[in-house]
């Protein structure tokens, strides 16, 4: 599976989302399924899909689709 697959897959399991509407504007403004428990969720499932752990402060950044792909590429994780 390629990394944005994965990526996507994180978004389609914790918010029940579909891929066709996975883009840059998807987020915690946008989304009313976004909230505190499935951040950390969608967290926990890009751990563990690329075996990294993110810190404290970027678990709090991570409020939209496009912030996430910024923060996987501060952990060399290419999209």
């Amino acid at each position: 599976m390629k990394n944005l697959e994965k990526y996507n897959n994180a978004f389609v399991q914790v918010f029940g989302a579909k891929v066709e509407d996975l883009n840059d504007s998807y987020g915690k403004e946008t989304v009313e399924e976004w909230d505190s428990v499935h951040q950390l969720g969608l967290i926990a499932e890009l751990e563990e899909a690329f075996d990294i752990m993110f810190d404290p402060e970027d678990i709090m950044d991570m409020t939209s689709y496009a912030k996430g792909k910024d923060l996987l590429a501060k952990y060399d994780v290419a999209l």
